[in-house]
């Protein structure tokens, strides 16, 4: 395309996207531009660039349906998308023409303003919705027909909140407004039956027949997100379902004064939907999950088979249409759906229905913690999903019969794989064994994870299906996490070696000899500087705490959990205020230590971390002995938009997983990608990380995973603790009133037992090396020729960890589906 036509495309783009604004204006929002407020400008651009992409996503599909293309359908718990509209005008090419449009009497806002009242839609808590999100991006931008399935949470995880330092849980009111970026399907909407019980009959040619009858009804309705590729490529959709009933209100109930019983069937229905993640450490929470799950799966099942229908009314032929990618085991019930909807709904036999299932499934693991792979109890399964849990006895049994031609009668490797585990009321139905045995392939997320899921999770599995087992390290997508978070960095890269690192982030690796040119590390110092001011600015409105932004920033973000060891970060915390108050040892440098994550709300014991944490930092940031060379802030409510905040500002990233647990991460590669120097375990995919950056760019500390499988059988961290002086003093105080002096006296004395009497992350293993390394970093940066160099290494080494890249690795190791121009 010549610069003239380009210009003149974006000329008529220009004007279409100013009177498609001032439409809004005036008949959607129904006011005169001088009157709106800053909410409303969002809304009236953001459905003026909507247009743009719903015209790209009608172009999109027809494309697919030309060339009669096979899908992906990625079935995820969660999304963590993001805010949407300065992320699409990158993607549609209108980021800038947006700058120049001026509508008269508008507000005198900046975008800046506009962009920062958004909302991020509450549709995930972690990596796992995270990935999610950039894996959609990357199908989009590569053209590639794939699309989302989820649950359109009404409130999603919670809003954190902090008083006195412990977390509060608030309803995360994302949708009280209607999101500009959703649209609803009511001609989509799905019939989901629950409870009631099987009948079976016999047909005149003798197969037997099951009916489930006498259930209740859910409906699903379906709301879409358009998905925008980059440069509008593609726009493909994430279609989120909303759980409803046709029972608005019992009128008859309702006049005999029963107003509060005559909407109960209506508020219990639409509960599916509210909340994500709703605890289960109570029976009525358990439930309510395990129907979340299955609302979910049976609405996507059944739009997939919708859709396959249109196309074809072969079932045999449907694996060369269909592939459902299972993002962990929450999603794991859509085997059997699928099984139940083949057989009960459209009369095939179970060979022929399993033959086709287990060509069209294909499952992701994301946890080597064996806690974590879901359970489900008979007892509330049966009663809830009664001929999903025959279908799943059914499964087993045929499973059962092919483990013992291989395993003869080992009881022990039998009982392992076994899809059903205990008897009685303590029977349990294992989702991971589920999603392995009905799905065709099986990958990990980082080639230690995949290893550690051959060797030591599910041996006996890879001994069944050796070829079922491959690796596919995570990636990022570099629209949302440079071109997007950090523009000035972006926009320096691109005027050295162009734009194609957009869409193929290796392209990074021709920024290597620039970390020699010394005006380009001045440029590349000067933005990390200005994106630390824009942080401490964002840090001092939530916070009221003042940060100096000529400190090093050492950044600790992610959800809290123990193998995450949040607790090691602040026990370095503390010995570092040890040494100014009682060593009068100043630390070389300002150091500001900033934590970001939540816990579950039923995590007791992550939330004592979380206090712990806030204590300390209320401790030392008003100690006047520490003279400012030491701050510590915990950010509430973490969530994208302060991931993008959080991840062009950091100096060191914090990335200190228990060898062994972590699965891959993404934050690792997010932060690497913005210039940030991982002090980091041998764990998950900081290992590949390592490789590509090169080691002397990456601060290595801890014990390994082998080191510590060997050593846990003997492992003594009282011991430990009696031979260090250094770890001694920090630990002991957990057993003192120094921290919690306006709380109850030896309130974090659980963390002090817990660390001697078990330790179980070996967070004491790990300490004294931590601190080792923290300083060899610090001693570092006072040397900008060598940390920017080094800064900059990793930002044109880390290519590789680009979401696209893996799609691509998906595409054709397990979807064998190829791109659409």
């Amino acid at each position: 395309m010549t610069k003239q036509s380009k210009s003149k495309i974006n000329e008529l783009d220009k004007a279409r996207l100013k009177l498609s604004i001032e439409h809004y204006i005036k008949y959607f929002i129904g006011k005169r531009p001088v009157e709106l407020t800053k909410e409303e400008t969002l809304q009236a651009i953001s459905l003026a660039v909507r247009e743009f992409a719903l015209d790209n996503m009608y172009r999109t599909i027809s494309r697919y349906n030309e060339v009669g293309s096979k899908r992906v359908y990625y079935l995820s718990i969660e999304y963590l998308l993001g805010k949407s509209l300065e992320n699409n005008l990158h993607n549609l090419d209108l980021f800038k023409l947006i700058q120049e449009i001026k509508i008269k009497g508008m507000p005198n806002l900046s975008m800046t303003d506009i962009y920062d009242a958004e909302y991020d839609p509450a549709l995930g808590n972690g990596g796992l919705g995270r990935l999610a999100a950039c894996y959609l991006d990357s199908m989009a931008s590569l053209g590639i027909a794939g699309f989302g399935y989820g649950i359109n949470y009404q409130f999603g995880l919670f809003k954190q909140k902090f008083e006195n330092g412990w977390q509060i849980e608030q309803t995360d009111t994302w949708l009280c407004e209607e999101s500009p970026w959703q649209f609803p399907r009511h001609d989509r909407r799905v019939t989901i039956p629950i409870n009631g019980r099987v009948e079976s009959y016999q047909s005149a040619g003798g197969r037997t027949y099951f009916a489930w009858v006498d259930t209740n009804t859910i409906y699903g309705v379906p709301y879409d997100f358009p998905i925008v590729g980059y440069n509008g490529k593609a726009v493909n959709y994430l279609r989120l379902f909303s759980a409803k009933t046709d029972d608005q209100l019992n009128i008859k109930i309702f006049n005999e004064g029963g107003y509060m019983e005559a909407v109960k069937d209506k508020i219990q229905t639409e509960t599916v939907s509210k909340v994500l993640y709703p605890a289960d450490n109570i029976e009525p929470g358990k439930h309510l999950r395990l129907l979340q799950q299955y609302f979910f799966v049976s609405c996507a099942v059944q739009d997939i088979i919708r859709r396959f229908l249109e196309k074809s009314d072969n079932f045999k032929k449907m694996p060369e249409y269909v592939c459902i990618q299972l993002n962990d085991t929450h999603p794991a019930l859509a085997i059997v759906e699928m099984m139940r909807l083949l057989m009960d709904q459209y009369g095939l036999e179970w060979d022929d229905a399993w033959a086709i299932t287990t060509k069209i499934f294909a499952y992701t693991n994301h946890t080597l913690l064996p806690e974590a792979l879901e359970k489900w109890p008979t007892r509330i399964l049966g009663k809830m999903l009664p001929r999903h849990l025959q279908i799943i006895y059914e499964i087993n049994r045929r499973f059962m019969q092919f483990a013992r031609e291989k395993f003869g009668n080992n009881s022990a490797k039998l009982e392992k794989v076994s899809i059903v585990s205990g008897e009685g009321d303590n029977q349990v139905i294992r989702m991971a064994n589920l999603s392995i045995v009905g799905s065709f392939s099986v990958n990990g997320v980082a080639k230690l994870h995949t290893e550690l899921i051959k060797t030591t999770l599910v041996p006996e599995f890879y001994e069944l299906y050796e070829k079922k087992f491959i690796n596919i390290t995570n990636g990022i997508t570099p629209r949302r996490w440079l071109l997007h978070a950090n523009t000035q960095l972006s926009d320096l890269i691109s005027s050295k070696i162009g734009k194609s690192w957009i869409t193929n982030l290796e392209d990074l690796k021709k920024l290597e000899p620039f970390a020699k040119d010394k005006k380009f590390v001045q440029k590349f110092e000067e933005i990390k500087k200005s994106n630390k001011e824009r942080l401490a600015f964002e840090i001092f409105k939530t916070t009221g705490e003042v940060v100096d932004a000529n400190s090093i920033y050492i950044i600790h973000a992610k959800r809290i959990h123990e193998y995450k060891r949040q607790l090691l970060s602040i026990l370095q915390v503390i010995g570092d205020y040890f040494s100014i108050i009682y060593d009068n040892i100043r630390p070389n440098v300002k150091k500001t230590y900033i934590f970001a994550g939540k816990a579950a709300p039923s995590y007791s014991y992550a939330k004592l971390i979380i206090k712990l944490i806030n204590n300390v930092a209320d401790v030392v940031n008003h100690d006047p002995r520490v003279e400012g060379m030491l701050k510590v802030v915990f950010m509430p409510d973490y969530k994208v938009s302060l991931a993008e905040k959080l991840m062009p500002a950091a100096d060191i990233s914090l990335q200190v997983s228990t060898a062994g647990f972590e699965a891959s991460g993404t934050g690792n590669m997010k932060f690497a990608l913005n210039g940030a120097l991982t002090v980091g375990t041998y764990d998950g995919a900081n290992i590949e990380i390592r490789e590509k950056v090169g080691a002397e760019n990456f601060y290595l500390f801890g014990l390994k995973d082998d080191q510590i499988r060997a050593m846990r059988p003997t492992y003594n961290s009282r011991e430990l603790y009696e031979k260090s002086e250094y770890i001694k003093r920090i630990v002991s105080s957990l057993n003192s009133n120094i921290f919690c002096q306006r709380d109850h006296a030896f309130l974090f004395k659980p963390i002090y037992d817990n660390l001697l009497n078990n330790d179980f992350f070996f967070v004491l293993a790990d300490l004294e090396d931590f601190n080792k390394t923290i300083h060899k970093a610090q001693d570092d940066y006072l040397k900008p020729e060598v940390w920017f160099k080094k800064a900059i290494l990793n930002v044109a080494r880390i290519g590789y960890f680009s979401s696209d890249r893996a799609i691509m690795e998906y595409a054709k190791k397990i979807w064998h589906i190829k791109p659409v121009e």
